[in-house]
């Protein structure tokens, strides 16, 4: 996991907002959008970042591109961030 990119993407609002939605499942690009008060192609570079980090994946169905998380990196990122918390606590007590 390249962590200084995953945690550049996840300091997007955004961004951040954009995974908020496909925990519900997987969503194309324009019922990304309309959730959002800003251009398509605004919000296809936040899906880009998104992808570059590996937060998000996607597929292209006919003219469709959908986009869906990458849980397994997700995960990875709360193991580290656990990780840290569980090195903090070690060194108060």
């Amino acid at each position: 996991m390249a962590l200084q990119q995953t945690m550049r993407a996840l300091a997007d609002p955004i961004r951040r907002e954009i995974l908020n939605l496909l925990k519900r499942g997987r969503m194309s690009a324009g019922e990304i959008n309309s959730h959002f008060p800003v251009t398509a192609a605004s919000i296809s570079r936040h899906l880009s970042v998104l992808k570059e980090a590996d937060l998000v994946r996607d597929a292209r169905e006919g003219q469709f591109i959908f986009y869906e998380l990458n849980v397994s990196v997700l995960e990875e990122i709360m193991l580290w961030i656990t990780g840290l918390k569980g090195e903090e606590n070690n060194d108060q007590g």
